[in-house]
Parts: structure tokens; C-alpha cells; sequence
């Protein structure tokens, strides 16, 4: 009974995080290269919490930490790595999803009903699949999150990461989304933080350095974008060598 009030408290508190991040970075505004902002903290909130609820248990062992949402990804479905199919199901996840409050007519926002299919998002969701079978038996000891919750895009659609905004734009946008993820891994009190491409553990390494009690160890895993001729060639493989060596997995 104590652990299960305990996970819930860390639920609600979870919530409250994405709450005040998506309020947070969403009253931000940056420069004319940004065209627009997709908020999925906001207009897919429903599906996220969903998430939050399935995943947010503590303590964790491991939390997967990725850049920002993908178009095909966490920006339909409100969920991490959020390809639609691995969503729905193996996390078990269809809720409604609204749209955002500007919509770019390449990149439109249709939740559960969006019919392509983001790579990076089946692949890391496939191989949790494969490895441990059930959602419940993954979330045990693991958690899936990303450092920004925004997505950037340009005035023709294509996609903006944050590491690519000014200098000016990403201190305050760091600024907060490295309160939220400080309180996080409070919550969840992880061993592992580890960064799912380089641009996630920079932001890990830079959150550690801040904290001297050593209270996690940062990693990194190869990032499973199909622009990555490494992950093309089998991420699957290559990630689960890197998570044994590292000891996060048992071979």
C-alpha cells in the first residue's frame, strides 16, 4: 500500500512538471527562423498524462532522456519517442489529441489517426518491445522522457532542432527545461540518466555537473534517427552492446 500511494504521488507530481514546463516554454517566443511551435505538453495532454500514469512509478533504475518531440512522434501522440502504432499497441495509449494553436499545413497535427510512422520512435519503442515483452515489465525499472517539449519548425515545415536556435533562445529555454528534468530525476531517483543521441547527454553532463553528490551516472546511447548510417545499419543491436558493457542490461 505505501509504495502504491508513493507512485502515485510521484504521478501527480510528474504531471505537475509537464504542466508548468509546457506553460513555462510556451509563453516563450523566438526569432523569425521559427515559423512555428507545436506545444504537445498542451494540445496532447491527455495521451501524455495517459503516459505519465503507465510509466511514472518510483523508483527508476534508468531514464532514456531525448532531444524534442518528432513530427510523426511525441508531437501526434503526447508520449516520448511517440511513433503512433507503438503507442497504441504495446503502451495501450489511444486518447483525443487537439490541435495546436497554429498549425503548419506540412507538418498537421492529427493524433491517433496519423498514418505515418516515425522511425526513430519504432525503433527505440520496438526494442523495449523485444526485450521485455510487456510495458509493465519495462516501466519497472525505466522511464522515457525528452529534455524539450517543443517542436520548431521553419516557414517550409522541416524541422529545427533546439541546439540550432541563438544562443539568446536556448539560455532560457534550457534554463527551464533543465529545472524539469532536475526534478524529475528527484522524483525517480535513477541510477542511469542516459542521452539518446549527444545533444541529450550535454544536457545530462551539464545537469551533473551542477550536482557534486555524484546521485547519478550519465551515459549515452547511439541515437536511433534513420539519418544516422550507424543506426540504419542496426541500432538494436548496437544500443543493447552499448547497455551491457555499460552494465545498465545483464547480457
Amino acid at each position: 500500500m505505501v509504495k502504491t500511494l508513493n507512485s502515485r504521488k510521484t504521478i501527480i507530481e510528474l504531471k505537475k512538471i509537464s504542466v508548468t514546463l509546457g506553460a513555462e516554454c510556451g509563453a516563450l517566443r523566438f526569432g523569425p527562423k521559427v515559423h512555428t511551435v507545436y506545444n504537445p505538453l498542451v494540445y496532447a495532454v491527455r495521451p501524455h498524462n495517459r503516459y505519465l500514469e503507465l510509466a511514472g512509478a518510483a523508483p527508476k533504475k534508468v531514464i532514456f532522456l531525448g532531444m524534442n518531440p518528432g513530427p510523426w512522434g511525441m508531437a501526434q501522440t503526447g508520449v516520448p519517442f511517440g511513433e503512433v502504432a507503438a503507442v497504441r499497441d504495446w503502451l495501450g495509449i489511444e486518447e483525443t489529441v487537439d490541435k495546436p494553436e497554429k498549425e503548419h499545413p506540412k507538418r498537421p497535427i492529427e493524433g491517433f489517426t496519423c498514418v505515418r510512422s516515425e522511425v526513430s520512435g519504432r525503433r527505440l519503442w520496438g526494442l523495449f518491445r523485444e526485450r521485455f515483452g510487456t510495458p509493465e515489465n519495462f516501466f519497472r525499472d525505466h522511464f522515457v522522457a525528452n529534455y524539450c517539449p517543443l517542436v520548431f519548425m521553419d516557414s517550409g515545415g522541416a524541422n529545427i532542432t533546439p541546439d540550432k536556435l541563438s544562443a539568446g533562445e536556448t539560455a532560457t529555454l534550457f534554463a527551464l527545461c533543465d529545472a524539469a528534468l532536475a526534478k524529475t530525476i528527484e522524483l525517480l531517483k535513477p541510477e542511469w540518466v542516459i542521452g539518446v543521441g549527444a545533444f541529450a547527454k550535454k544536457r545530462i553532463d551539464a545537469l551533473a555537473a551542477s550536482r557534486p553528490d555524484g546521485s547519478f551516472i550519465a551515459a549515452q546511447t547511439l541515437h536511433p534517427s534513420p539519418a544516422s548510417p550507424k543506426a540504419n545499419a542496426g541500432w538494436d543491436r548496437e544500443v543493447t552492446r552499448t547497455l551491457e558493457e555499460l552494465g545498465v542490461w545483464s547480457g
